[in-house]
This record gives structure tokens, sequence and C-alpha cells, in this order.
């Protein structure tokens, strides 16, 4: 009798453990149970619907610094798939990507249907089974034989079975990994955007800078990096990793906050307050809205002027010290009132799950329960926007792959 593998989850995960697990023992029967009457929703969607699937990095330690939970978890895991091994994967399966000028990796075509169609043909290559609409409710094993309770009554049974069934949004919803003896970090949302209702910054809906900082009072974090204004607040990569680093302190704060934000990186009050006698005397008859000394937008640039008091009008010559003052300070440290999120749809994360430490890094396998593996955001990992999260989908599911067909031959 053939080896049952089942695969709890239709995602990026779950697809790269289910092919792999196939490809490398052809005698193993392998299904994918996916919930809902989607497959890969996430791949369809990442990086506005092109699939940011890693990124482009040689450095194992450099990149799991990008991983503001279980960056221990995965610098080891790299060892066994890391970032250049999912290029090459892809490629040798006919799948051409390129590097953006931020590290980010997509595929040449530009369109996430060339990842799907990619692991589809995997499933069809190596005769992997797939259920839709198949949600689990109830997981047990009796002796060496897993029973899996589906929605509707239908159960199944398994030798093997790896968890990547993505995270859940609320601790209750692992209640059926937890009765299998696992314990969770708490889930809280990761990647999100920062609202700041009625605030009249918001009226800049659309303006973007190429670079800024932002800084969250009274938490040592800050990043720096592209910033988009939004109909709600504040948007972009600078935005999203800093929700990611601060992801448990932001959720304790009840998402209420003040951030301050310097569209100058680099710049410091001293340092403007040179510059500004320069430009004192070097544009002394120009209008001050009408010379924007920092090619910043100008709409963001005539907004910090009335943020400042200062008249579009009013000559660089006749600026007074004290506006001056507050034009520097909303320059280098602007400050927001953020007062609640926005969950950011494409990149949607969440930080928790079940915890490392029960976890053995080396083959993905529960240290509690022989045959039980797991891949992807189930696990307590998160990272960063710019293809890091499906790099921990892929690295997961390859090495729980290895270890489940290495088994399943024993």
């Amino acid at each position: 009798m053939s080896k049952q593998l089942i695969v709890i989850g239709g995602g990026a995960a779950g697809f790269f453990c289910a092919v792999n697990a196939a490809r490398m023992n052809p005698g193993l029967r392998v299904t994918i149970l996916e919930k809902s009457n989607k497959l890969l929703s996430k791949v369809r969607v990442s990086g506005g619907g092109r699939c940011n699937l890693t990124h482009a990095c040689t450095d194992m330690d450099e990149m799991s610094r990008h991983y503001p939970r279980g960056s221990r978890f995965v610098r080891k895991a790299f060892h066994r798939f890391f970032a250049t091994d999912t290029i090459r994967w892809f490629e040798e399966r006919g799948v051409k990507l390129k590097t953006e000028t931020d590290g980010r990796m997509f595929p040449v075509t530009d369109h996430s249907e060339t990842i799907i169609g990619c692991l589809l043909g995997e499933v069809n290559r190596y005769g992997v089974d797939v259920l839709m609409n198949a949600a689990v409710t109830q997981l047990t094993k009796e002796g060496d034989k897993f029973r899996l309770m589906l929605t509707g009554g239908k159960t199944l049974t398994a030798d093997y079975v790896c968890v990547a069934c993505g995270g859940y949004p609320r601790a209750a919803m692992f209640g059926w990994l937890t009765a299998m003896g696992h314990t969770t970090e708490p889930p809280v949302p990761s990647l999100f955007t920062f609202n700041i209702p009625a605030h009249p910054v918001t009226r800049l809906m659309g303006v973007a800078v190429p670079a800024a900082t932002v800084k969250i009072s009274g938490i040592k974090l800050e990043e720096t990096g592209p910033l988009l204004i939004t109909h709600w607040g504040l948007s972009g990569p600078a935005v999203l990793k800093l929700s990611a680093r601060g992801a448990r302190d932001l959720a304790d704060r009840g998402y209420h906050f003040t951030i301050q934000v310097n569209w100058l990186p680099g710049e410091s009050d001293q340092q403007l307050a040179v510059q500004f006698r320069h430009f004192r005397t070097a544009m002394a008859a120009r209008k001050m809205s009408q010379r924007n000394p920092f090619d910043l937008p100008q709409r963001l640039w005539e907004f910090l002027l009335l943020l400042s008091g200062i008249d579009a009008e009013k000559r660089w010559a006749d600026l007074p010290a004290r506006e001056q003052n507050k034009l520097i300070t909303h320059l280098v440290n602007c400050p927001f009132d953020v007062k609640g999120k926005t969950t950011f749809k494409e990149e949607f994360v969440t930080a928790g799950g079940i915890r490392l430490t029960e976890i053995d890094v080396n083959t993905m396998q529960s240290k509690k329960v022989p045959g039980l593996y797991f891949a992807g955001e189930v696990m307590d990992v998160d990272g960063v926007t710019g293809g890091f999260n499906f790099q921990h989908a892929w690295t997961s599911g390859f090495i729980a792959a290895s270890s489940i067909a290495k088994a399943s031959t024993e």
C-alpha cells in the first residue's frame, strides 16, 4: 500500500509542499485540501497581480533580518532552501524572472498567472489530487494514521499531514491544532496602512514620495522607503514595513499612536537651517510656492507651506524666522496622529501562529506529533513586504516535502 500525504491549504506553501513531495517520491499519494473555491489566491493578487515571489538576496543573514517574527528560524531553514534555490526551481520549469531596483522579483511576464500555471502544471504532472471546498474541522491521530474530519461529515485518513492553511485572524480558529497539543502565539495583523482621519494631508491622495523616513513615537522603530498619501492616511513600503515590525506593539496600543515623518531622509533641522540661509539669498525675489528647492511633489510642498502658516505668495527674502522654523520642523519631523489601520489586501499577513519551539526547523515536523508537518504562515513567522513571506512559503514547503518524501520511503 502506498503512503498518503494530505496537505491542508491550497496556497503557495501547500502547493510547493505537495508538488515537491510527489516529485521526490512518485509512490506517495498526495492530496491538497482547500477550504474555499479558489486556489493560490494570494499568489494571484500579490504585487498588484504580478506576484512578487521572492527577493533578490544572496546573503542568508541579510535576508533573515526582514522577518520581524521568526528571523532565527528562517535563517536556519534557508540553509536547506534559499531564494537562490527558488529562482532556480522556477526557471528550471520555464518561468523566467526579473529583479526590480528595490530587489523584488517577478516573472518577466508581469503576471501572477505565470506562477499559478507553473504550480498547476506540476500538480498535473505528478498526479496530485486537489479537493475544493474541503475545510478541516477536526484532526486526530489514531495509531500511525491521521484522521481528518471535513465540513459536511466527510472523513479522510493519511500517513502524513502538512498544515499549510495560512494565518488565522483569531486565536480560537487554531482550536483544531491546539487540540493536537500545540500552542500558538496570539495572531495580530501585519502589513497594514495607517489611518489619519480628518487630517488635511488626505486631500493629497495619490501623492507619492520616493523616500521618506517614518518613526513611531514611544517605540524605537523607523523605516525609510517610498511613501504614498491615500484618502485615509499613509501607505507605501515604508509604512507597510513599519506596521510589520511594530505589529504587536501597535495592536497593544489599539492602533492609536503618533508618527513623525521626515520628508527629506538624512536631513536634520540643523542642516536645513544652514540651507535656508542660502535659499533666502539665492532665491530672494522668488515666491516660495513657485520655488521648491527639495524636489518634493508640488502639492506636498504647498501643503507643508500652508501647514507652517506661510502664505504661498510670500517671497523667500521675506520669510520670518518663526515660520522658517515651523517649515523646517514639518519637513524633517512632521507629526501625525494615527487612529486605526486599513488592511493592505494584496499582502495581507498575520503575525502569530504555531510556536516555533514546537517545530523542527530541519524537517518542519511537529516535535509533539510525529508525521505532522507545517509550512507557511500558519507558523509564527512573518516577513515585511518585498517577497519575503512567499520565500518563507517556498522554503518551509520544500523542507516539509523533502522530509515527508524521505520518511515515506523508509
